[in-house]
């Protein structure tokens, strides 16, 4: 049993620092202001920041291997050990479009893996039901339209780890997608050349977000909208940004914040330097890159771009930091018991400084840093 003394954490956007927070059993189970009950723990928190435990939605490695090029259970759990110790206590494994083989190999990993997990949530399938005309690094060679007996299969045999496909819903069949909506599988509208009417009537069916936006889809333009105008208007829709300043600039992460508030959230679309296999991603500044130069994935972490929301897009704390990690755990239901500073969340909690150094964090109640 923790008591986390001497910090700082949000409650209802209110900044609060004059309450001890109690956690025990993993969840947090009171507050006080008052003497710490007998058998707490006393952890004094320095005056930095509580917040909670970060939340990314689509990431390829962290820590060592690229998880495509290295599709076991070994690679995810070097990523769950290497993400917690940078901030991240709840993810998404990404896999880019890929050959069925990896793809398959990949839901055996984490099938095998998930009974030992932390941090790892399952899986998000970033293609391979994309427009090829918005690609990106992803390679033409295996985008294809869905066909509904294969996507059958795949998410039989997934038996509940695929969580998250990104598609291009303007190519695929009604049956292909009520099936997955069925399924309860979240899905996302990405790597898309949808216009503003067909974004717009994805959504109504029920896509609930969209990937990395403005990243591998049409620009906005003032007599042709689009998609990302089709996300801007829409009531409901939801969309992640990397927020690295390379992927988007910050100003447009600072207009597309101002439009949509809640619904945008955070992920890293993180990968790791890799020489093997169909993806193959160099380092080059604060950015990785294919072999041919096209812009990959990023090389930041979620308390980076936290930190960048608030340095370099005007985003206030408070917001930034819901935008990763209540709003994305919104998105895949886990809102009522994770990413949150409350009374019988779950005690995944990180410890910031003021200028975004991860000081420590606690994963289920325990501190591992």
């Amino acid at each position: 049993m923790l008591a986390l003394t001497n910090s700082r954490f949000f409650r209802d956007d209110q900044l609060i620092a004059n309450e001890t927070i109690l956690v025990d059993q993993g969840k947090i189970v009171g507050f006080t202001d008052g003497d710490i009950p007998d058998g707490y723990i006393a952890v004094d928190a320095e005056q930095n920041y509580l917040i909670p435990g970060l939340i990314d939605l689509q990431i390829y490695g962290s820590g060592g291997n690229l998880f495509s090029a290295y599709p076991t259970p070994e690679t995810l759990a070097q990523m769950d050990t290497d993400l917690l110790s940078k901030g991240t206590t709840g993810f998404l494994a990404c896999v880019a479009t890929n050959s069925p083989a990896i793809m398959e190999q990949s839901i055996a990993a984490a099938k095998t893996y998930r009974s030992n997990a932390k941090g790892f949530l399952g899986l998000h399938l970033e293609g391979p039901y994309l427009n090829a005309k918005r690609r990106g690094a992803h390679l033409a060679e295996f985008i294809k339209k869905a066909e509904l007996d294969e996507v059958k299969r795949l998410i039989e045999q997934a038996d509940g780890v695929v969580k998250m496909m990104t598609i291009a819903p303007e190519l695929q069949d009604d049956e292909v997608i009520n099936y997955l909506l069925d399924q309860h599988i979240i899905l996302s509208m990405g790597h898309s050349d949808a216009n503003f009417e067909q974004a717009t009537a994805a959504y109504n069916k029920g896509i609930a977000t969209t990937t990395h936006l403005f990243n591998a889809m049409p620009s906005i333009h003032h007599r042709t909208p689009n998609l990302p105008t089709a996300a801007f208007n829409h009531p409901t829709a939801m969309a992640s940004i990397i927020a690295d300043g390379s992927h988007v600039d910050f100003e447009v992460i600072r207009m597309s914040y101002q439009l949509m508030k809640e619904r945008l959230f955070f992920i890293t679309d993180a990968v790791t330097t890799c020489g093997i296999g169909p993806y193959q991603h160099q380092l080059q500044g604060d950015k990785f890159i294919t072999a041919d130069g096209t812009l990959s994935g990023s090389n930041i972490t979620m308390v980076q771009a936290i930190k960048n929301a608030v340095e370099n897009c005007a985003i206030p704390l408070a917001d930034a930091i819901k935008m990763a990690s209540l709003y994305p755990a919104r998105l895949i239901g886990e809102d009522r018991v994770k990413a949150k500073v409350d009374l019988g969340y779950a005690a995944d909690l990180l410890l910031l400084d003021s200028s975004f150094n991860l000081k420590a964090t606690i994963w289920n109640g325990q501190q591992l840093k």
